[in-house]
């Protein structure tokens, strides 16, 4: 079934629940778990060098504690979580990896935006979806009840 699973990790819920799913995959299929964390935050005209460097000093500190989360998480259960965080835009980054690493499924949260943001702009996962050279699952954020 699938042998390469790759997670869109940038520390949202929805991203939470996409790592929740990609790992209950793995523990059907025995697939490799691996995830990506894209900084995308990264200053396109700043005023200065130092700028660029306190925002990358910043990202990359966020998504440390982000994979080490996840791979807290994924050891509890017995897998084996491989990390990268990239720079770039998410949804390229995303595919690219899936293309040139091999893999046959993207697991993605979905971020709700409004609908003038869909109409416009699209979101990451809309973009993985229709890029992908393999199957994306995306994970819609749970609804809490009461």
């Amino acid at each position: 079934m699938f042998h390469k699973i790759l997670i869109g990790l940038d520390g949202s819920e929805t991203s939470e629940q996409a790592l929740d799913h990609a790992m209950a995959l793995a523990e059907l299929t025995g697939a490799e778990l691996h995830a990506l964390s894209v900084e995308e935050r990264l200053p396109v005209y700043a005023a200065t060098v130092g700028e660029v460097m306190e925002e990358e000093r910043y990202e990359h500190h966020y998504f440390d504690g982000v994979q080490a989360r996840a791979r807290t998480r994924a050891g509890e259960r017995r897998l084996e979580l491989r990390v990268e965080v990239v720079a770039g835009h998410a949804a390229h980054a995303l595919v690219e990896k899936a293309r040139t690493g091999g893999f046959d499924l993207i697991v993605i949260g979905h971020t709700g935006h409004s609908r003038l943001h869909h109409i416009f702009l699209g979101s990451t996962a809309d973009r993985v979806v229709e890029s992908a050279p393999c199957s994306v699952l995306v994970v819609h954020e749970r609804r809490k009840v009461g």
